[in-house]
């Protein structure tokens, strides 16, 4: 199976590293403060699961997982990136990351700036618009009837196919928007956000989405 790396173990990267172990994935887990901070978790989780520096798990991951406040997005490890596709979970609060202009403006979005930031790599946003708790427990079966959606968006098609079948294996159906640019129409205050949908539920979410700006 592939290896699963996160850069971040807080809510959502701790429920995607359960999700992938459970789904046969090894997993390799960092965070700003060093391998030793995630014993315990690495403890639940099992022998399918390690703890690194963030640039070990970049390194190690055939699908490295970004989950860490946006304003710290310059922090990812660029080298170790080259070639591979990242999943990018980020939203932009402003309360949190300071203002950002280009994402004020509406010029960029927050996923667009990680993938100038990682110009060799396959960024793919996804995950950001689903609580933790529930992308934990609300996982289904594929052919599920009613099954919820998950929304990707990423300039590299098979970069998207294979995040899309990532989130089938942990329980979920995919929307795809296309390219990056795209991504704000499943940002927080939109009708994509936050939200269990099926897929045609989903889609019509996102064709109620508005520029603010």
């Amino acid at each position: 199976m592939p290896t699963l790396g996160l850069i971040g173990a807080g809510h959502i990267g701790g429920t995607l590293a359960k999700l992938a172990v459970d789904a046969g994935y090894d997993v390799v887990l960092s965070n700003s403060r060093g391998p030793e901070t995630l014993a315990d978790l690495v403890a639940q989780l099992g022998p399918k699961a390690r703890a690194a520096t963030p640039a070990e798990a970049a390194a190690a991951g055939d699908l490295v997982v970004v989950t860490i406040p946006m304003k710290h997005y310059k922090s990812v490890p660029v080298e170790p990136l080259v070639g591979k596709i990242v999943i990018d979970t980020n939203n932009y609060y402003p309360g949190r990351d300071g203002r950002i202009p280009e994402l004020d403006s509406e010029k960029t979005t927050s996923s667009e700036l990680l993938q100038a930031h990682l110009p060799r790599s396959k960024v793919v946003k996804a995950f950001n618009h689903i609580w933790f708790e529930h992308l934990k427990t609300q996982g289904q079966p594929a052919g599920t009837k009613g099954r919820r959606a998950l929304v990707i968006a990423g300039d590299d098609a098979e970069a998207r196919k294979r995040v899309a079948g990532f989130i089938d294996a942990i329980g979920y159906d995919v929307v795809d928007v296309g390219p990056l640019s795209e991504g704000w129409r499943y940002q927080p205050d939109l009708p994509a956000y936050n939200i269990a949908l099926d897929v045609d539920g989903m889609k019509a979410a996102l064709a109620k989405a508005k520029r603010r700006a």
